[in-house]
């Protein structure tokens, strides 16, 4: 029997999947396949708690695939192996996946592109988790764009919500006739013990869209770290695609631009790094690839413990560290204070959110850092340097947030600042300005 396999990466859904809606369209039946990827999961801790959400997202398709009618199947290794054993094992018609842009996954594609390509098997791949992708907005000399506020405004002027909004029809299709289950041999996928992890749940919000209530507020609410319901929490969905970005970007588009907004970037950043992959572990401004950052291990294992002594960055931290999630105004100051005030490499921060955050995705985390750095295509300038105390006064003035994640705070318990704030700030705009340019 003739297969498409319909590949799932960072797009654990059914519903509104380009790919899979495409694939559905074919003539032969669909199999849908995940691939827990040795090249990703042995970099891992084995209670990352990012596997159990993927591995629970995965059991909870292939229950649905078979109440439907068909089936999931699940592989663990290298994936150029996986694709080799796959195509001994059915008569593979097509493999139809959907569009990742960070730097390992396109050079990936590209390899099990090859590889099908020299069995006879077409590979296609299809936008999705983004509303414009790649080279879709542009300036009008036909350049991508490296200001935001451009991006955005030219990202507006071309959306066309009745058809960039649209939802893909694979959950129509999703049906009997469309589908085929795996293989006898393939009956039964992986376990967490089978791919050497152990069960490490974090909590996360349903796979659904926010609450119209908290959508409608979000701008007045998200700065808030105190508030338990200032922020929608969908990054991890977004993440992983267990909700459709079109559907998300649709409420936002409806309820409140500046949520929208927010998503823009998200959209801007995986575009950056689509063009600029080397910025996953560079400047991208060549001025700043050679500042004298501090080597400063106590300091730097201080903050990432949370426990520097400047409350707003410890709560933070220890938020992060406790539940996989940190409030965007504690990401801002957190990252802020390790960049200028201690004077640290963005990738030592950088690499540290990419272990901790459930929700952590490349484009979003380097983009962020590298605007906090005042090293990126979009940065803020490299002599503002965020205070704090400030930021303290400002968002969380009544020290809600802090007490909650750092209950020592206010007794001889808490540390004193491991800096003086002011003291790091000279001491990085002095820095800064020697390593410009060299």
């Amino acid at each position: 029997m003739k297969t498409t396999l319909f590949w799932h990466r960072r797009d654990l859904r059914f519903d509104d999947n380009a790919g899979l809606a495409a694939a559905l369209q074919r003539d032969e039946p669909v199999l849908p396949l995940f691939i827990y990827d040795k090249e990703i999961l042995d970099k891992l801790p084995k209670d990352d708690a990012r596997l159990t959400f993927i591995f629970d997202h995965v059991e909870a398709l292939g229950k649905e695939a078979h109440e439907a009618g068909g089936g999931l199947l699940a592989r663990h290794g290298k994936v150029l192996d996986v694709f080799r054993q796959l195509l001994k094992d059915y008569d593979l018609a097509a493999v139809y996946t959907n569009e990742d842009y960070e730097p390992y996954a396109t050079e990936r594609d590209a390899a099990v592109a090859k590889l099908l390509q020299e069995h006879g098997v077409e590979f296609q791949a299809f936008k999705d988790q983004v509303i414009f992708a790649k080279d879709e907005v542009l300036t009008k000399n036909g350049k991508p764009h490296h200001v935001f506020g451009a991006y955005s405004k030219t990202w507006q002027a071309q959306l066309k919500p009745e058809q960039d909004f649209k939802p893909h029809p694979s959950k129509r299709l999703f049906k009997k006739e469309n589908l085929r289950r795996p293989a006898r041999g393939d009956a039964s996928r992986p376990t967490l013990q089978d791919l050497g992890f152990e069960r490490h749940e974090q909590y996360t919000p349903p796979a659904k869209l926010p609450p119209a209530k908290v959508v409608e507020h979000y701008d007045k609410t998200r700065d808030t770290p105190a508030l338990d319901h200032g922020t929608t929490r969908m990054s991890v969905h977004l993440r992983f695609g267990t909700i459709s970005p079109r559907a998300l970007m649709q409420q936002a588009n409806e309820l409140n631009k500046k949520l929208l907004n927010e998503i823009i970037w998200r959209d801007f950043f995986m575009m950056l790094l689509w063009h600029h992959p080397n910025t996953a572990t560079e400047a991208y401004d060549p001025k700043m690839r050679h500042l004298p950052y501090r080597h400063a291990p106590n300091d730097y294992q201080a903050w990432c413990e949370g426990r520097t002594g400047v409350p707003l960055v410890d709560a933070g931290m220890r938020q992060l560290n406790q539940t996989g999630y940190i409030h965007n105004r504690a990401r801002i100051v957190a990252a802020g204070f390790l960049v200028k005030q201690l004077f640290i490499d963005w990738t030592l921060g950088e690499h540290y959110f990419s272990e901790k955050l459930l929700d952590y995705d490349m484009s979003n985390n380097v983009g962020n850092w590298q605007w906090m750095a005042g090293t990126g295509a979009v940065a803020a300038p490299w002599f503002r340097v965020y205070n704090p105390d400030s930021q303290q006064k400002q968002y969380d003035p009544d020290y809600e947030y802090v007490k909650k994640w750092v209950p020592e705070y206010g007794t001889d318990k808490y540390p004193s600042p491991i800096v003086d704030l002011k003291e790091g700030r000279d001491r990085a705009l002095e820095l800064i300005r020697k390593g410009r340019g060299k």
